[in-house]
């Protein structure tokens, strides 16, 4: 049996950090030229972009080139006028965090827990709904009440 080989440094440290790309680069200047390189996904967004605006290239065939679709190539150009090559990096997708429970409503959860301790996840979902007409997700809720635990924790060891 033989040994697998070690993966390239370069690729291994995109893999890590999460910017390879994975997407096939068609574009001359990846195919003629070492010091551009295709597995290097912030590289590869800014020369889309800088080969549209500063070569007048069209922006369809030009993100197809680099594997990008055109809806791909405007999200890549508002996250770069926004936030300069940080926004070439990728970030996680979908919400960051409990969006649904608002102040209000875990406010209005902790004065149940107050009023009646024993009251266990359903409980407190149904009484969300009925209240405030949402539907939460029994995970959603026990994370919320987690990061409470937390915060309330940290403030009675924070006191002298």
């Amino acid at each position: 049996m033989t040994k697998a080989q070690p993966a390239n440094p370069k690729e291994q440290a995109l893999r890590e950090s999460n910017t390879l790309n994975t997407h096939p680069v068609s574009d001359a200047l990846f195919r003629n030229n070492e010091f551009f390189d295709s597995r290097d996904l912030v590289q590869v967004k800014y020369e889309m972009l800088r080969k549209v605006n500063l070569e007048g290239e069209p922006v369809a065939p030009t993100a197809a080139s680099f594997g990008f679709s055109r809806p791909s190539f405007y999200k890549t150009l508002a996250d770069f006028t926004r936030e300069g090559i940080t926004g070439l990096l990728p970030r996680k997708r979908g919400p960051r965090d409990g969006h649904k429970l608002t102040t209000e409503i875990l406010a209005f959860i902790q004065e149940l827990c107050a009023v009646d301790p024993a009251l266990g996840i359903p409980a407190l979902l149904t009484a969300v709904e009925n209240r405030f007409g949402l539907r939460v997700h029994r995970r959603s809720l026990e994370r919320a009440l987690k990061r409470h635990e937390k915060k309330t924790l940290q403030l009675t060891r924070g006191t002298p």
